[in-house]
């Protein structure tokens, strides 16, 4: 019946009482809009705690070690970003985490960097091959969330540490934790500067093998984009894919086009838009509205021969769109 009363497979009594009551019960903690949880103070420490340890080079296990470009690290991850803090702040262009997916079969690094041999060896779990403990982390587990967020919460925030101003970091996620690593994701980096593609896992041919629910048949996992600063990425090049498409009523030497919108309807247009101007066709006939370019860029493009006025030259201008030139577009955010 209250299926919010449950946080972690418990009940939270005091919220139950609420759902049963008519009245505002008294709190003594002031409400704010904000993602918590057992834990989370300690993971905020954990992320500011530095780091006694230093990295060991294997050279009888390297190739080419004195002249190479790239790094391989093998660890905790949390500690080996904490060591490479020192030398790479504000330096990494570009970061792809895939962290457990937290689906209950996972194991997790159990973060305590102060406990001695013997308490150690008293903790449960597994280690991983550096002897760094690892446990798993089962939905019996009273804070089955709460512990994953502890974990990944102090590996975001080093992270970002690590970014240039232009940085990005790419976490792949399913559908059990990507609501809650989207919140600390908007709490680390701020709300602006993340955002989320969904990735088609299963191609064509494959639907057979995608797993199978009570509700639906998941497809798809999720990829969270987040931004150090500046939240621009660079433009992708792409041929139009046009079917059936073979016109060049200009007979346009660079083959055949097809016409695309490059303006808004007076009607949506804002006069206050810095892209908001007249132009004149071939005929005379003025249009005045808002355009997807600058004053600038319309005429380099209509000196180009890149506009269309339509069949008598008088119609709304349009883009010309050639089938064999490749154009910059905004990535999708759907990925097949």
């Amino acid at each position: 019946m209250f299926p919010n009363v449950f946080t972690e497979g418990k009940i939270d009594f005091d919220k139950l009482k609420q759902e049963l009551s008519n009245d505002i019960l008294e709190d003594d903690v002031k409400e704010k809009y904000e993602l918590t949880w057992p834990g989370k103070k300690e993971a905020i420490i954990n992320a500011n705690t530095p780091i006694t340890k230093t990295l060991r080079p294997i050279r009888d296990k390297s190739v080419d070690f004195d002249n190479t470009k790239n790094i391989y690290i093998e660890g905790d991850n949390l500690e080996a970003l904490k060591i490479l803090q020192e030398s790479y702040l504000n330096k990494i262009k570009c970061i792809y985490i895939d962290p457990p997916y937290n689906t209950g079969n996972d194991f997790i690094y159990k973060d305590n960097f102060k406990k001695d041999l013997k308490e150690e060896l008293l903790q449960s779990g597994q280690i991983d091959e550096e002897g760094n403990k690892l446990v798993s982390n089962t939905t019996s587990n009273g804070r089955f969330h709460s512990d994953w967020l502890s974990m990944m919460y102090p590996r975001l925030k080093i992270a970002r540490n690590l970014l240039t101003e232009d940085g990005v970091i790419f976490i792949s996620i399913d559908d059990n934790e990507q609501s809650d690593l989207k919140k600390i994701c908007d709490e680390i980096f701020g709300e602006n500067h993340t955002d989320i593609m969904i990735w088609r896992k299963s191609g064509e041919g494959r639907d057979g093998k995608m797993k199978n629910t009570t509700t639906f048949r998941k497809d798809h996992e999720y990829i969270i984009v987040c931004f150090k600063n500046i939240n621009k990425l660079n433009k992708i090049k792409e041929k139009p894919n046009f079917v059936n498409k073979n016109d060049n009523p200009d007979n346009d030497e660079r083959g055949i086009w097809m016409s695309g919108s490059i303006s808004r309807t007076e009607e949506a247009s804002n006069p206050n838009h810095i892209n908001y101007y007249t132009v004149v066709s071939p005929t005379g006939k003025e249009f005045t509205r808002q355009f997807d370019v600058s004053k600038e860029e319309f005429a380099r493009l209509n000196k180009d021969n890149r506009i269309s006025w339509g069949k008598n030259g008088d119609a709304v201008p349009r883009s010309k769109i050639f089938i064999n030139e490749e154009r910059e577009i905004t990535p999708y955010s759907i990925l097949l």
